[in-house]
């Protein structure tokens, strides 16, 4: 099968709109959580988020053009165009029958259903849609509008997933590049759900942290106190490669992908399996189509959301699969940081893993305070500031709602 190579890459998050600045924010350990400014949220009983912060679509196209994308679009495309850019790629002459798009949202244009039903409750006679209120909100939009700005060709859907679904992504455009059914592929994911509904929506859960007190510090992944995720907005994008082509136009290389695996739980529409079942199988299933040993794991960047059962099931997941190996690795959120993006989650995640690679350097988990006596402190959850090591290889887990479950594994580029 073909080798899969990271070629481009892109990012609009709410601790950076571009790679350079998202990269450094995540090694000094920024927090985007503030004060909501989408909507007034003075009734909601969690009142802030990792907004994506000084945006302007306008900068990137003309106004006609933004008004018939919901945000998740918007982000998609400037993320997407700065990973195209970085890739290199020569759009003149680039076979675009072998260039796919494969991209996620776990929820899609959520702002843009929220407007249309209350502009028709408030206004019921005459009933009055906007004619680009389905194809604003449809999550396979975003592949949609990509593919025809660029002319791609090739393979083009959508993954949706929940939290798992940009991890989908990735491994789809691995699977499709492998099997040789498209030379290159844009894959990635946005999501723009900080609004009245998704803040309402997950709060009626319980699944927000409500420290309105002290937004900055809210997520708090490992630690005794946490008491929910913070919601985040924002794209990821990724350029994967077939190694030869990659090599035949002279790309840059940062990382290479080497495995992939996707389970369910099977067990609880939202709480994740107590003995973290899915969550172990799904690395261990990773680790064998990269034909890995646990030892060469040097970092994983777990999902990690800061809630209370969350967080203790994927502990306990990585102690199941790594033995002793699992002390001698570093493990970080770095949601404690960007928030939860949810469908765009394992995108921005995965650029995590490929800077630590760059790097030699593990982003921190955050906001720790005071150890949880349910968690092993043995392990090493890379608490408050960046730690400098090697690092070789890096595993990503996302899991979501509905029990799906997806790691990927990034491997620092070698002949």
């Amino acid at each position: 099968m073909n080798r899969v190579v990271v070629t481009g890459l892109g990012a609009v998050t709410p601790i950076g709109n571009n790679i350079p600045d998202y990269k450094k924010a995540l090694l000094e350990g920024v927090s985007g959580a503030d004060t909501i400014t989408h909507f007034d949220p003075e009734t909601f009983s969690t009142k802030f988020a990792c907004e994506v912060k000084n945006f302007n679509v306008e900068d990137h196209m003309h106004r006609r053009e933004a008004r018939r994308q919901d945000p998740f679009t918007h982000y998609a495309m400037v993320a997407c165009e700065e990973a195209i850019q970085d890739c290199g790629l020569d759009l003149e002459t680039a076979d675009m029958d072998d260039i796919g798009v494969i991209w996620a949202s776990g929820i899609g244009g959520l702002g843009t259903m929220e407007q249309e039903i209350s502009y028709n409750a408030v206004n019921p006679v005459p009933v009055r849609y906007n004619p680009f209120f389905i194809p604003k909100l449809i999550v396979d939009i975003a592949a949609g509008h990509i593919s025809i700005k660029y002319g791609f060709r090739g393979p083009n859907f959508a993954t949706v997933s929940a939290c798992a679904s940009s991890n989908n992504a990735i491994s789809s455009a691995f699977d499709t590049i492998r099997l040789n059914k498209a030379s290159m592929i844009v894959c990635g994911g946005s999501e723009a759900s900080c609004t009245k509904t998704g803040i309402g929506g997950f709060g009626a859960i319980k699944a927000l942290s409500k420290r309105n007190d002290d937004p900055k510090t809210a997520s708090r992944p490992f630690d005794k106190d946490r008491d929910g995720f913070v919601l985040g907005e924002g794209a990821g994008a990724l350029i994967l490669e077939n190694l030869e082509h990659a090599k035949a136009r002279g790309a840059k290389i940062y990382a290479e992908i080497v495995g992939t695996a996707n389970t369910a739980d099977a067990h609880h529409i939202t709480a994740p399996h107590p003995e973290g079942l899915g969550a172990s199988n799904v690395m261990i299933k990773a680790l064998k189509e990269a034909q890995l040993n646990i030892e060469d794991i040097d970092y994983i960047n777990v999902h990690g959301t800061s809630t209370p059962l969350g967080d203790i099931a994927e502990s306990n997941a990585i102690k199941k699969v790594f033995g002793d190996h699992a002390y001698k690795l570093n493990i970080s959120s770095t949601k404690s940081m960007t928030g939860h993006l949810l469908g765009a989650a394992g995108a921005i995640e995965a650029l995590a893993a490929i800077f630590a690679i760059q790097e030699n350097a593990i982003p921190p988990t955050i906001n720790h305070f005071t150890d949880d006596p349910e968690l092993d402190q043995k392990l090493n959850f890379t608490f408050n500031q960046a730690q400098s090591r090697p690092v070789d290889v890096v595993l990503s887990n996302t899991f979501g709602f509905g029990g799906h479950n997806s790691s990927v594994i990034f491997k620092s580029f070698s002949e």
